[in-house]
């Protein structure tokens, strides 16, 4: 028995360093990344003046559902955004407050006649207007049907090429859509999605829909959201979009091929997790077709958002991305391994199979054995000792490692004291908030065997000078 646990120990002791050492090993292909790329923001300034001629159109869909708090702030960023030629269509999935109410006051709307293909199948559209204060915007009145539902519908009403999904609580920086529609000017045949980095918005200064000035949100749920949101996009998916297996494209802000979108049969009704299940089933249709294609993930196109800082919210939010995480690997587990897929089938996908999607099973069983095993004596303390240390230590300087490409990309917080903060919280969101994150995925095992299909509940504080916002990522589903 002893032996048995020994074994088991040390097994979960492995997965650990090998967790850790590949976050590590993106650590150095991001850092790569941000060299060889850190002259793109100086030629999109330099072309800053040629964008209407050589960028391509954008039609910009932002599907919004109770966001009466948020909606103004966000579209005079988006209106303001430094583009050539782009559209703005916000579609109101069914809000019960006053969404629509504050566009048609705020923006002057009124009803438009139109006529336009459905291209995907969605829930009936009451109504579509324009604006007086700018003809960019359209507003889509439709009957609620989710988040997915209402990015079908953009795209259909769509007049552009390239369609941008973001959530209606997005502040998108000025120069973020060049950057992000970049890779399509320079290869139109073969690049068919991008999505940028997102940003904690909490504690920012924002002013019109502009963010003025960045700091640490005060809040702590918030603020060890921030050191996440660092180490998921400048590591982990700055990492793959080296290997050329980027598998996630946020739905806060992400920019697709309208056409291929719609060739692939658009967003699934049917899954909470819609934005990385279009995005792994594209890499699957497409390699199946042969067809060449890339799809890029650019780290220096920003936006910014609220994040939860109520555990209760972001409990909610943690585990509806968990579910989304295993409805969209389990829909195409026949890419696990398989060099038909090539990099993504060999190398991404297992990571993702591996260390996200069960690593908090494993991560969580790991600690009670190790502990149980010390309780009952089949283990020395020095082993479990050693076990808590390596653990703890590795993902302090995944983390570290994070800050530390934040420096080198945004340099975002200019002051000592603001990196330091965020140094400290990289070291105690190891002690307690990790844990938690764990149980609450965990749990999303058994709320996707149960069917669960909620997102759950939406808080907004809104946007405004200093004020720190709390909510989910926007979209629109009822619960």
């Amino acid at each position: 028995m002893a032996y048995v646990i020994w074994i088991i120990d040390w097994v979960f002791l492995l997965f650990f360093v090998g967790l850790n050492g590949s976050y590590l090993t993106m650590i150095v292909l991001s850092m790569y990344d941000v060299i060889r790329r850190g002259r793109r923001q100086v030629y999109v300034d330099v072309t800053d003046s040629l964008s209407d001629r050589y960028m391509p159109p954008v039609t910009i869909i932002a599907p919004a559902y109770n966001e009466e708090l948020t909606i103004d702030t966000s579209l005079r960023s988006l209106l303001s955004l430094r583009y050539g030629e782009f559209e703005v269509v916000v579609v109101n999935d069914g809000s019960k407050d006053n969404t629509v109410d504050v566009l048609i006051r705020d923006w002057q709307l009124y009803p438009i006649a139109v006529s336009y293909d459905q291209k995907v199948h969605t829930q009936h559209v009451r109504g579509v207007y324009r604006s007086r204060r700018d003809p960019r915007l359209t507003v889509v009145d439709k009957e609620n049907g989710g988040k997915a539902d209402a990015l079908n519908c953009g795209i259909n009403m769509a007049q552009y090429g390239l369609v941008c999904g973001i959530d209606a609580d997005t502040l998108i920086l000025p120069d973020a859509l060049s950057l992000v529609a970049l890779p399509f000017a320079e290869d139109p045949e073969r690049v068919v999605a991008t999505g940028g980095t997102i940003r904690v918005a909490n504690g920012c200064k924002i002013v019109g829909g502009e963010v003025r000035s960045i700091s640490l949100p005060s809040n702590y749920v918030a603020a060890f959201q921030f050191v996440e949101y660092l180490r998921a996009f400048l590591i982990g998916r700055a990492g793959m979009n080296v290997m050329g297996g980027t598998l996630i494209i946020s739905g806060a802000f992400g920019l697709f091929d309208r056409d291929t979108v719609v060739d692939v049969g658009g967003y699934r009704h049917d899954t909470v997790g819609e934005d990385m299940e279009l995005v792994v089933r594209m890499h699957r249709i497409l390699r199946e077709r042969e067809r060449p294609y890339r799809i890029e993930f650019v780290w220096d196109a920003a936006c910014y958002t609220e994040v939860p800082e109520d555990l209760g919210v972001l409990k909610r939010q943690r585990n509806r991305w968990h579910r989304g995480l295993i409805d969209s690997l389990m829909r195409h587990r026949v890419m696990m391994f398989n060099p038909r897929y090539g990099v993504v089938g060999l190398v991404i996908f297992p990571f993702f199979a591996i260390f996200e999607l069960f690593g908090p099973v494993i991560e969580l069983a790991g600690f009670i054995i190790v502990i149980l095993s010390a309780i009952v004596g089949y283990v020395d303390v020095a082993f479990m000792s050693l076990f808590l240390l390596v653990a703890f230590i590795l993902g302090i300087n995944v983390s570290l490692g994070a800050v530390l490409l934040e420096e080198m990309t945004y340099a975002a917080l200019p002051t000592w004291r603001g990196l330091g903060r965020t140094v400290w919280l990289a070291v105690l969101e190891n002690l307690g908030y990790r844990q938690l994150s764990v149980m609450w995925r965990v749990r999303a095992f058994w709320d996707y065997y149960r069917g669960n299909q909620q997102w759950g509940a939406m808080v907004r504080k809104g946007f405004s000078g200093g004020e720190e916002g709390g909510g989910e990522e926007g979209g629109g589903e009822e619960d």
